[in-house]
């Protein structure tokens, strides 16, 4: 009742004003009633096709049992099966265990432990990547390590009963998330959207004004309501990213479609966080895989992506009226 109270009421409210907020700010160039209409039945936001990715992930995984390709989103899972099919991730020690300590700490003080996943423990125990010298033309020196984030749908998890195909896995979107100087990793960033048939750098932009906390935020001059792609360059220390070309990112998707095929062919949406390393024995590598996945406002071939998502849905529907006892 709650729920359905707050579709019919609340939810017509916010979008009417986010279409006015955005009326006002245009100057009144932009259409008021298509810009509601827009919020309040087909929203084309980042978040909102993020809310729309997981709730097939959701759905995907309940009625079909949780297919054994989400467990990779366990870190140390990925790990192992990607060695396994190889699949290139990112390196780690084999060791059972590391111990670190404080240079001048004494007396059983400052002393920490770590046990090997490998071994059964908690901790994944590797080394730290750098970024290739071309990844670091596009950064301030002391910026973390920069993945590119790419997004990847497979229509073998469909209908699981056929066998994937290779070309089941298509790669949506790119993006370069590009640190920013002293942060630890690249979650703080700006988000420079990538053409995946050409490789050549777009706008950036950000999303760190979703994260802001606190009812204070709505405030005139607080949080920002909207952001555009309309970073050019890096901006800590000016350095240009707009127009730079990816190298050869063609073989950087096909790579990345290959994992999805190999690791979870039958998990409809994956992240991954693909590394250009400094490192020439491995100069492409893969962190990690998110299955519940945003697009990190990178641009899509947008009736690829709901064409898929619609298929998806229509399936999925079948499965439910089917464990109902009804047919479709």
């Amino acid at each position: 009742v709650v729920a359905l109270g707050f579709l019919l009421t609340a939810y017509p409210a916010i979008s009417f004003v986010a279409s006015t907020h955005k009326w006002i700010k245009s100057k009144f160039q932009s259409s008021l009633s298509e810009e509601y209409a827009t919020r309040l039945l087909a929203p084309d936001d980042w978040f909102s096709f993020w809310r729309l990715n997981c709730n097939v992930v959701g759905l995907h995984s309940l009625l079909n049992k949780m297919p054994d390709g989400y467990a990779t989103e366990n870190k140390w899972t990925f790990l192992e099966s990607g060695s396994e099919k190889n699949v290139p991730v990112s390196p780690y020690l084999k060791t059972p265990g590391i111990v670190v300590k404080h240079r001048n700490e004494e007396g059983g003080m400052g002393i920490h432990f770590y046990k090997n996943a490998l071994a059964g423990g908690d901790w994944i125990i590797q080394e730290t990547i750098s970024n290739s010298k071309w990844v670091s033309t596009l950064l301030p020196p002391s910026a973390p390590l920069s993945t590119f984030r790419v997004i990847t749908q497979s229509r073998a998890s469909i209908n699981l009963e056929n066998s994937p195909k290779l070309e089941d896995v298509t790669a949506l979107s790119c993006v370069f998330r590009a640190g920013r100087a002293g942060a630890a990793t690249d979650h703080d960033s700006i988000l420079f959207d990538v053409d995946v048939k050409t490789g050549l750098i777009r706008g950036g932009t950000t999303n760190a004004h979703w994260y802001r906390l606190g009812l204070h935020e709505i405030l005139p001059g607080r949080c920002p309501w909207r952001s555009h792609h309309d970073y050019e360059r890096h901006p800590d220390g000016e350095i240009p990213v707009t127009g730079n070309s990816v190298p050869d990112l063609k073989s950087i998707l096909a790579l990345v479609e290959e994992s999805h095929f190999k690791m979870c062919p039958d998990v409809p949406l994956a992240g991954w966080d693909v590394v250009l390393s400094a490192d020439e024995k491995l100069p492409v590598c893969l962190l990690e895989v998110n299955l519940s996945c945003n697009f990190f406002r990178g641009s899509f071939d947008k009736k690829m992506y709901l064409d898929f998502i619609d298929d998806s849905f229509a399936k999925l529907q079948s499965l439910r009226l089917a464990g109902d006892g009804r047919s479709s």
